[in-house]
């Protein structure tokens, strides 16, 4: 029996407007978010909540040598997840980017408060089917489900609860995502077991 799984990506505020990384309407996606978490929640399913959570000095950041100005910086209050977000007290936070020689878009590269992997999680918790929403479509939920494919989930992205950082981009990210094997739903066609 399959038994799936909310995952929701880095909903921060640095990722939000008036963040160090803002995706444009980023927090336009919290209300539906939180609609999610109700639906799983009332299904008794688990939630996963990522954050990014970098160190002061990372390859990650342009200071030293990668693409993006420092964000989601440890115990910060960009690094916070958006205040409207209602996370569950029993969700699971997976940690990624805490690393400083790794960019760690993807939640397969991230671990729980236990260091155990994002891959172990879920397996030792029966999960082999992911629903992936939040921040953003064309980074880090484009490369947590290509892992998740990769890895032998089943994914579906949620198209009315994910936003992006180029319109075009994130367009060319969900078709790759469908190419790869994920399939697409909205809140209307969700029925998680």
């Amino acid at each position: 029996m399959r038994k799936s799984a909310l995952v929701i990506a880095d909903l921060q505020n640095d990722f939000c407007p008036g963040g160090a990384l803002q995706v444009r309407e980023g927090d336009k996606i919290v209300p539906i978010v939180n609609r999610y978490i109700e639906l799983f929640m009332a299904a008794g399913l688990q939630v996963y909540v990522t954050r990014d959570w970098h160190p002061t000095e990372t390859i990650h950041f342009k200071e030293f040598g990668g693409k993006w100005p420092p964000h989601c910086i440890q115990s910060t209050k960009g690094a916070e997840f958006h205040p409207d977000m209602n996370v569950p007290e029993d969700s699971i936070t997976i940690t990624k980017g805490d690393s400083a020689d790794k960019d760690g878009y993807s939640c397969f590269d991230g671990h729980d408060d236990r260091g155990r992997s994002f891959e172990r999680v879920l397996k030792e918790n029966g999960i082999d089917h992911l629903y992936i929403g939040g921040l953003a479509t064309d980074y880090c939920v484009l490369q947590t489900a290509l892992d998740a494919l990769k890895t032998g989930f089943k994914v579906t992205v949620l198209l009315d609860a994910v936003k992006g950082v180029d319109a075009d981009d994130s367009e060319r990210a969900i078709n790759e995502m469908i190419d790869s094997g994920a399939g697409t739903s909205t809140i209307d066609g969700v029925e998680p077991v």
